[in-house]
C-alpha cells in the first residue's frame, strides 16, 4: 500500500512538473532572430536579405562595406498588430539606425519603411548630427515624441529595448526605463505628426498592421536577442 502511495506522489509530481515546464515554454513569446541565420527576414521590396546584412556572432550586424547596390531594411516576413517586442542593439561610432513598425509593404506606393512605419530612433548621440536635434536622439520616437530620460549606453555597448504596443497605447523601454508613452490613432497622435516631418506624408502612422523593420542607414550597427509576443 505504501509502494502504491509513493508511487502515485511520484507521478502527480512528475505530471505537475512536466505541465508547469510546459506552460513555462508556452509563454507566447517567438524569436525573430535564430542568431544563426535571417531566416524570417527579408529587404524591404524584395524576396530576398540584402548582403549587407550578416547574421555572425550571433547577431544581425550591417556591414555597409559588403552591400553591393543592395542595400535596403530589414522587415519581418510576419506583420503584427498588438504586439510587445524585445532586442538589442549597438551602434559603431558616428552610427544611425532606427527600430521600426507597422510599416506597410507596398513599395509601389511607400519607397521605404519610413514612409508609415512610426521608428524608435538608434543612433550614437555623441558622434552623428541627428544628436543635435531634438526628437532625433537615441530612443526617441522619431521627430514625434522626446524621450523623457536617456539611460542609453555608450557606443560599442549593447542597449536592451522594448517595445510595447496594444490596444493603440504605445511605450519605449530603454535599458530598464520607460522612456517614450504614447497613444496612437487618436487626435493628438494627428497633431504630433501634423508639427513632424511627417506632416504631408500620406499614410505615415496610420496603419494598424504591419511588419516591424531594422534600418540600412548607410552606417554600422547590430542586432540580437531579437523577440515578440503577440498581445
Amino acid at each position: 500500500m505504501k509502494k502504491k502511495i509513493i508511487s502515485a506522489l511520484l507521478l502527480t509530481t512528475i505530471i505537475g512538473g512536466g505541465a508547469a515546464f510546459a506552460q513555462k515554454k508556452n509563454t507566447g513569446w517567438v524569436k525573430l532572430f535564430d542568431g544563426k541565420t535571417t531566416q524570417g527576414w527579408h529587404s524591404y521590396g524584395k524576396t530576398s536579405v540584402g548582403q549587407g546584412w550578416k547574421a555572425e556572432n550571433g547577431a544581425l550586424h550591417l556591414d555597409p562595406k559588403a552591400k553591393q547596390n543592395d542595400g535596403g531594411d530589414l522587415v519581418t516576413d510576419k506583420e503584427y498588430s498588438n504586439f510587445h517586442l524585445k532586442l538589442e542593439w549597438k551602434v559603431a561610432p558616428k552610427s544611425n539606425s532606427g527600430i521600426l513598425f507597422y510599416v506597410h509593404e507596398d513599395p509601389a506606393k511607400y519607397q521605404q519603411t519610413y514612409s508609415t512605419g512610426p521608428e524608435m530612433q538608434v543612433l550614437d548621440n555623441e558622434g552623428h548630427p541627428d544628436g543635435k536635434i531634438t526628437k532625433h536622439r537615441a530612443g526617441d520616437l522619431y521627430d514625434l515624441v522626446k524621450s523623457s530620460s536617456e539611460p542609453v549606453k555608450p557606443v560599442g555597448e549593447w542597449n536592451k529595448v522594448e517595445i510595447i504596443s496594444n490596444q493603440g497605447k504605445l511605450e519605449f523601454i530603454l535599458n530598464g526605463v520607460k522612456i517614450v508613452s504614447a497613444t496612437l490613432w487618436d487626435e493628438h497622435w494627428k497633431q504630433l505628426i501634423a508639427g513632424s516631418k511627417f506632416a504631408t506624408w500620406q499614410g505615415f502612422g496610420t496603419y494598424k498592421a504591419g511588419r516591424i523593420a531594422l534600418q540600412d542607414h548607410g552606417d554600422e550597427v547590430w542586432y540580437r536577442n531579437i523577440s515578440v509576443k503577440e498581445l
